[in-house]
């Protein structure tokens, strides 16, 4: 019995272990009338790397986004160990073990490193009693050099995809989904990650391994699959299908070559292209030239001036040194008007991700598509149509948006634009980073033929052995130096990646010897941090109450302490709530008439004569009724569509218009009982701002070290890559509403005291003050950053100031010049101190 009892149990573990891990039957999904996948189906086995082939627009994403539970798939199954999941999710995909690295990092720039490893990675997974020594070794592990309270916004591309696989890797996942993993990696950064990938599948990890390099499918994968047009073209063992059946398969056709001939100019012919003694950000001294006809190439290991030296050639940062063009030297305005740049990160630099198609390619064409400033649609149609075609653009048709193309395909616009400008000279950094092989081959020749019609040509590319098929010069660049010049013959792989790794020079660029000047990189994060304007906001109220203080010694009297802890209260209240509907990207504009209308309804029953029962009855109407405001606007916004200011001046309106339905004039005093149990003190502070602070502070706890404030502020940092780390968005900011309406009742009590009268008049003005408090606590009106802290000393010193002009004898008038000089003076401070983050921590990364 025993013995029979171990060979099923022994049986039951062979059958698991011969499941497939992954097993996606049948799905098919279209987008409009365009399909993007077909009746495709894979298998992917435990411990076994499976490579996905395709061009760009294939289907390989859509595929994966259907394992990952980011996509809903239209028809299909998708089982996970034999198990059929009806509705995959993120957080499912999650709890299945299922990881992803997606091609554009989903990662949430405005939180710190750590705070966005807290976001994905479930406690669980992360092992010992500290947290952030278990953070630590997972950045180690994967070779990311990023400090955890850096703001991910601040880092390089390439750390940004480590920081992925960081947290990928450290859910153990049964089910590894690596998209396009090493386009923005350097050398040493890939090797580590095969490591990785070696080590996961030795495991019983399956893995995923979406790439367009053939030379990596060989050294990693077991398997391949092909998709081309959606569809399934064919599953192999690697080892018996050779480069040219995959490539066969993968473009449907015969590739004669990957690199167009090079030309061969004559020795004594003048340059096109002269640069002498560059130098700006991160580089310096650098010089070279270019004949007709010939592409220049930038190498280096990654990070070491290349994309700077490339947008100082575009205009885009200052630098000194001169560029001669045809035998005219082009200053730093006219070499932004005439240059054409293709950036490394599309999404961030080189595309307007809410236009379509059309208007994205041609944005630096506009001259050219009219007369006297006016752009002709007819022709706009017919330039951009002819150059996406040109280009084999995949896309339903030109007024599609861009976010609905692949990532190629997305490139090939970025590329169109350029070409469309006509330009003086085309910069390309990592041109074909994301890119099919095919369309590889299409951009390499189109950058040829621009080379030949006499446009200087320069190429950044972390691939050497795409700068040796494609340059006719490569200068390779250490540190921001130029340590070799390579023309002709010696343009090989070996002798850059020779040149880079041998170099000895230790020479700083002139920025690496600004930034040892500056402040140490832990003062400088807190400097860059959310808590800087607390401290800005602080020294302000101290400076201003001891000024007002040495004119007049009534401020400090007891009475005059009351009075503006209440006016604090009403406004802080109302305010901690506005914290909460910026800091997701949105903004309540309803929150002045909802308290002026909470007022309102209180009047009918905070009056004298009215029962205990009929009191607190009042008190639940007014907080379900500030609830239900709430959810109008969050579902406005999420359901039906509204952007949250036309969502919320809406409820506005609305709200105005039935506080004047229940009182057209003042009425309904307030009992005695209620305002003076309200603006109860304790000497000559008041309770009601005790319970403020109390709650601020609660608050600025949940915001830091709780899921609901990881949240709001994920789906404020980036929405989508929220929703693809299996945040639920909607269900987040529809509460997020809730809490602000929640925030308004309490602060309604406040001003309900103070008022002591039923106004349909009063609140109104709460709304627009409420937002400056939030702006002067540090609030990003972007979303993703803040402190309610902060929010509670701008309420402070709004308050203040109206207090001052009292006491310094001003009219009101300086009350709002100074309201309007602080917000304009703390934009200004706040923007600087945090932009100024991103140089700084490019010369740490």
């Amino acid at each position: 019995m025993i013995n029979v009892t171990q060979e099923t149990r022994a049986a039951r573990t062979m059958d698991e272990a011969m499941q497939p891990t992954l097993a996606l039957q049948g799905i098919s999904k279209s987008y409009a009338a365009v399909a993007a996948l077909t009746d495709v189906s894979l298998e992917v086995r435990p411990g076994e790397v499976h490579a996905l082939l395709g061009e760009n627009g294939a289907g390989k994403s859509t595929l994966m986004g259907v394992a990952s539970g980011t996509i809903a798939p239209d028809r299909g199954t998708v089982a996970v160990l034999g198990e059929v999941v009806e509705e995959l999710t993120p957080g499912r995909a999650t709890e299945l073990g299922i990881a992803i690295v997606h091609q554009h990092p989903a990662v949430l720039p405005d939180l710190t490193v750590a705070e966005n490893i807290a976001v994905a990675v479930p406690v669980r997974f992360l092992d010992g009693p500290d947290r952030r020594t278990a953070m630590r070794a997972l950045l180690e592990r994967v070779g990311c050099t990023a400090h955890l309270e850096d703001r991910v916004g601040h880092l390089s591309i390439a750390q940004k995809h480590l920081l992925e696989l960081a947290k990928a890797m450290a859910m153990k996942p049964r089910l590894l989904i690596l998209d396009e993993p090493t386009a923005p990696l350097g050398q040493e950064s890939v090797g580590l990650l095969f490591d990785l990938i070696r080590s996961a599948a030795a495991d019983e990890t399956a893995v995923v391994y979406i790439t367009h390099r053939l030379a990596e499918v060989r050294e990693l994968a077991d398997r391949v699959t092909v998709l081309r047009d959606g569809q399934h073209r064919g599953t192999a063992v690697v080892g018996e299908v050779t480069d040219e059946e995959l490539l066969a398969m993968i473009v449907g056709r015969q590739l004669e070559y990957t690199f167009p001939a090079k030309q061969l100019g004559a020795d004594d012919e003048q340059p096109v292209l002269t640069v002498e003694g560059l130098s700006g950000d991160r580089f310096s001294d650098v010089s070279f030239t270019a004949r007709r006809g010939e592409i220049v190439g930038v190498a280096g290991v990654v990070g070491n001036g290349q994309s700077d030296l490339l947008r100082a050639l575009a205009g885009l940062d200052a630098h000194s040194g001169a560029v001669v063009i045809d035998g005219e030297r082009l200053g730093h305005r006219q070499l932004l008007r005439s240059s054409a740049y293709l950036p490394a990160d599309r999404h961030h630099e080189g595309l307007m991700m809410s236009l379509s198609v059309r208007e994205n390619a041609a944005l630096s064409a506009l001259e050219r598509l009219g007369p006297a400033r006016f752009v002709s649609r007819r022709r706009e149609v017919e330039l951009v149509g002819a150059e996406v075609a040109g280009l084999a653009v995949k896309t339903p048709s030109l007024e599609s948006p861009v976010t609905s193309l692949s990532g190629g395909n997305q490139q090939k616009v970025v590329l169109a634009r350029s070409l469309l400008s006509k330009p003086a000279i085309l910069l390309a950094d990592e041109p074909t980073q994301g890119v099919d092989v095919g369309a590889r081959a299409e951009i390499y020749r189109i950058l040829r033929e621009v080379s030949d019609s006499g446009v200087p040509v320069v190429v950044a590319s972390s691939d050497a052995k795409v700068l040796e098929g494609l340059c006719d010069r490569v200068i390779v660049l250490s540190r921001g130096h130029v340590v070799a010049s390579l023309a002709g013959a010696e343009v090989t792989e070996e002798r850059m990646i020779r040149a880079a790794v041998e170099s000895t020079t230790h020479t700083r660029t002139e920025t690496e010897r600004a930034a040892g000047r500056r402040l140490s990189p832990r003062w400088r994060r807190k400097l860059e941090g959310d808590y800087a304007p607390v401290l800005v906001l602080a020294a302000v109220m101290l400076c201003l109450g001891a000024y007002i203080y040495s004119r007049n010694e009534r401020y400090l009297l007891p009475f005059n302490v009351t009075s503006v802890m209440l006016l604090v209260s009403a406004l802080g209240f109302i305010a901690l709530g506005q914290t909460v509907a910026l800091m997701t990207a949105g903004i309540d504009l309803s929150v002045g008439p909802l308290a002026g209308f909470l007022v309102v309804v209180g009047s009918f029953f905070l009056t004298e004569g009215h029962s205990g029962t009929a009191v607190v009855l009042g008190l639940a109407l007014m907080a379900a009724l500030a609830a239900l405001a709430g959810v109008v606007n969050g579902s406005l916004i999420r359901f039906g569509k509204f952007t949250p200011v036309a969502a919320t001046l809406a409820t506005y309106i609305a709200l105005q218009g039935f506080s004047f339905l229940l009182r057209d004039k003042p009425g309904g005093l307030i009992s005695r009982t209620a305002t003076d149990l309200i603006t109860t003190t304790i000497g000559p502070v008041p309770v009601a701002f005790v319970v403020l602070v109390l709650v601020t502070f609660a608050m600025e706890f949940l915001l830091r070290t709780r899921r609901w404030g990881l949240n709001i502020r994920a789906v404020g940092s980036d929405e989508e890559s929220a929703r693809r780390l299996g945040v639920r968005t909607t269900r987040t900011v529809v509460t997020g509403y809730v809490v602000v309406s929640l925030f308004t009742f309490l602060g309604a009590l406040v001003l309900l005291s103070q008022l002591g009268i039923g106004d349909p008049a009063q609140g109104v003005g709460y709304t627009l003050t409420s937002i400056t408090a939030v702006v002067l606590g540090g609030t990003s009106l972007l979303g993703g950053r803040g402190t309610f802290v902060g929010t509670l000393l701008g309420a402070g010193l709004i308050v203040q100031l109206l207090n001052a002009t009292t006491f310094l004898g001003l009219t009101q008038t300086w009350q709002y010049l100074f309201q309007g000089a602080l917000i304009v003076i703390a934009a200004l401070v706040y923007s600087q101190v945090r932009g100024s983050g991103r140089k700084a921590e490019g010369v740490a990364h």
